[in-house]
């Protein structure tokens, strides 16, 4: 009653909510965390398709698409997570609850069934649900769909042409493609306990938590979660006016470049959005919880170990690099920058060697040279393929045995309590993923037959980013299911298609987007899956829910960037932008100067024998070997805890978000982070299990709020202050000097010339 069920009605075993004491040794969970934090226990008479479920789902996945699009534009793309809709919809669907009529109707074409906007009171299935489709509103923690990156270069960087229904066909394609065939490898990723993807386990933590009852411990009085939360969303909308409009120099505090105005190599080594932020911090929330998400989320000791990677990058190897040893001809460029140059320092002028058929032109390229990057973001890009051998051989060593036992034990086909308790509902219908499947392939071989023109990738290019990214899905998801660890294809993808086919750079992006992004989006389809497996939501919901929120966020996504990149000016252009414009597009960047690597002058023009960076493809084999050293020391000094600890990937990819990412959202995401889950965590632990993540959710909701209130109202205007610390014609970090190059003799515009 109150529903629109699309299971049978549930056997009345299943409807009490109580510890069973019957569970059988053999059917308890062979995994100790998930002994420990999931519930073996099903109430199968909670309503699920409620008028509450689908309004605030719907709700949060167009709010949490919108949001995150709009933010993707921006200098510090603040990415909001499901976790800010699973906290704020608790007291939200709770008085709905209180609120909505408990009248019961009927609704033509229903027969006798009858309704009720208020079925009972909301309970943690509906919860669950609307955070499913919160998800799919952030793209899985993406923040956005990734094929609107696509549309976002060619409009903003190529200024080519892309139409609206060829761009939403390629969206919606590359986000539900992988959907088709991880629902067929269900049974061998969800349903298996020794299957158990640990990151599920912090979300189900957080649920019971949320719906335990707030007692009185001991006496004390203690403030809800529901008012801190709304006292901190209402303290973080406030404060958000002075790093957003009154005093932007709030967003970063470089003290370094202030003390000296004047030097080029101080606010290299002080500026920390564009050098090594030595000294660099933020009073404002964005830039901390920007690209890493929020460090409130993230355990000490992942923080510790990106610490330890990005220190040892950003102030031991990059120093090393450009000043003592003027590697790639460091000096011409600046030391922290994902543009690219030409060799004599200027940008180059990408516009210049793309032809009218948007390929390579061969004669302007041998014209103007060839491209040239910063150390730092060549060397960026050689820790990426260091990281993704060191991935392959960290877990082949450390983790292949005891992925290959748990293979084997969920192959005998024992089930656990929590399968059990799922075979209770109906399962999704195998011809649902086909039908899915064979559909998204044919519409997608569609745009790239009749609309090759405006995405340049042939219709055998389709079929082959399928074909891999199929193959991969399975031993992905066995990797991430019990490792917590992704190894990505999108290196892989860019790079093959770029030796196939060079010299056309759409063509390179979207067989990237239809390979890495269907095997991701796939493998978050499945870890969702899991999370209801344990939460024991019926399969049918969670997948119309996963589908449903997937069409929406990317039909949303495609309509804020079509929006936006037709009414901001000079959208994604920083020398054309006011200087304290935050629609400067950093990840866009990034994709942009790929884009122009892999795919428009190819791989075999930068890291081949016609570049200049063919070294760095030795980081191949220095990260295929470096895991077997570490483990060759476990293996001689089994009695040194310390020595597996030391995880390489984690380690040599800690600055795989650089660029974009800058050195201030790493100094202020680690003293957050080390602040709240070290100290806090170690010392008022009570506080931190009950008001941490709380405090989390609201600091991005409360950013996100006054960040759009004031674009509509202020921004849309141009109404802008004139002071030191706020205006459209001054670096509101005050370190211009930053990107300037050292070399002797390089001239560029706005930089002292050195002798």
């Amino acid at each position: 009653m109150g529903t629109v069920e699309t299971e049978g009605p549930p056997s009345k075993e299943l409807t009490v909510a109580t510890e069973d004491p019957a569970i059988e040794e053999e059917e308890m969970s062979p995994i100790e965390q998930v002994r420990l934090t999931v519930p073996t226990t099903d109430d199968a008479s909670l309503p699920v398709w409620t008028f509450r479920m689908w309004f605030l789902g719907l709700f949060s996945c167009a709010l949490l698409s919108f949001l995150n699009q709009f933010f993707s534009y921006r200098q510090e793309p603040l990415i909001i997570t499901q976790i800010t809709v699973q906290v704020a919809t608790l007291p939200i669907g709770r008085f709905m609850a209180t609120l909505l009529p408990q009248a019961k109707f009927r609704i033509p074409g229903f027969g006798s069934r009858e309704f009720s906007l208020n079925p009972g009171p909301f309970n943690m299935k509906e919860h669950v649900l609307i955070t499913i489709f919160a998800n799919a509103g952030s793209a899985f923690g993406s923040g956005s769909a990734y094929a609107v990156g696509i549309v976002n270069i060619i409009k903003a960087f190529y200024v080519k042409n892309i139409s609206f229904y060829s761009a939403w066909i390629l969206i919606i394609t590359t986000q539900v493609l992988g959907y088709g065939w991880a629902g067929l490898l269900r049974k061998y990723v969800v349903e298996p306990a020794h299957m158990w993807w640990p990151s599920t386990l912090v979300q189900i933590s957080l649920f019971r938590t949320l719906h335990e009852t707030e007692d009185n411990v001991g006496g004390k009085r203690h403030l809800s979660r529901v008012k801190f939360f709304m006292i901190a969303l209402v303290c973080s909308f406030c404060w958000h006016l002075f790093p957003g409009y009154f005093f932007q120099s709030l967003q970063s505090i470089s003290w370094v470049c202030w003390a000296f105005p004047n030097s080029v190599v101080a606010h290299q080594i002080g500026s920390g959005l564009n050098g090594l932020g030595v000294g660099a911090l933020t009073l404002d929330w964005t830039a901390v919880a920007s690209f890493l998400f929020s460090p409130l989320i993230c355990p000490f000791f992942a923080i510790a170990n990106v610490f330890v990677g990005y220190a040892f990058i950003i102030y031991v190897v990059i120093p090393v690099a450009y000043w003592g040893l003027n590697l790639y001809n460091a000096k011409t460029f600046p030391i922290f920058s994902s543009h690219l140059y030409t060799a004599q320092g200027p940008e180059y002028n990408i516009t210049l060697i793309v032809n009218d058929k948007f390929e390579l032109d061969l004669a302007s390229y041998k014209q103007h040279g060839r491209i040239h990057m910063s150390t730092f973001f060549a060397l960026t890009y050689g820790f990426g393929f260091a990281t993704i051998a060191a991935t392959l051989t960290h877990v082949a060593l450390f983790y292949g045995r005891e992925i290959l036992d748990r293979y084997r034990a969920s192959s005998e086909g024992k089930q656990d309590v929590h399968t059990r308790l799922m075979k209770n509902y109906k399962d999704i219908p195998s011809w649902w993923f086909q039908v899915l499947l064979v559909g998204t392939i044919a519409v997608s071989l569609a745009l790239c037959i009749f609309l090759k023109k405006e995405v340049q990738m042939p219709w055998w290019g389709l079929i082959f980013a399928a074909g891999l990214a199929f193959i991969f899905t399975l031993p992905v998801s066995i990797i991430t299911a019990t490792t917590n660890q992704t190894p990505g294809l999108n290196i892989i993808t860019e790079y093959i298609m770029g030796v196939i086919l060079p010299g056309e750079p759409i063509a390179n992006v979207c067989f990237k987007t239809y390979g890495y992004m269907s095997m991701a989006q796939a493998i978050s389809f499945l870890s969702d899956f899991k999370l209801g497996h344990y939460m024991k939501i019926p399969p049918r919901s969670m997948f119309l829910v996963q589908f449903i929120g997937t069409i929406i966020a990317g039909t949303i996504n495609l309509i804020v960037a079509w929006w936006l990149l037709n009414s901001v000016e000079h959208i994604c252009q920083p020398g054309l932008l006011p200087k304290n414009s935050p629609w400067t597009c950093p990840n866009d960047r990034v994709f942009f100067d790929a884009s122009v690597i892999w795919g428009l002058v190819g791989p075999r023009r930068i890291f081949g024998s016609q570049g200049n960076y063919g070294a760095l493809n030795w980081f191949f084999l220095g990260g295929l070997l470096g895991p077997c050293a570490v483990w060759l020391l476990h293996k001689k000094f089994p009695n040194q805890s310390w020595i597996p600890l030391i995880n390489l990937p984690v380690l040599l990819g800690a600055t795989a978000y650089m660029p974009p990412a800058t050195a201030l959202n790493y100094n202020a995401w680690i003293l957050v982070g080390t602040i709240f889950n070290f100290f806090v965590f170690r010392y008022r632990k009570k506080w931190w299990q009950r008001y941490n993540y709380i405090l989390s959710a609201a600091l991005d909701a409360g950013t996100a709020f006054m960040t759009v209130l004031l674009y509509v109202s202020l921004g849309l205007e141009g109404v802008n202050l004139h002071w030191w610390g706020s205006n459209p014609d001054i670096d509101p970090e005050h370190c211009d000097l930053a990107t300037c190059p050292t070399a002797k003799g390089v001239a560029v515009d706005g930089c002292p010339v050195f002798a």
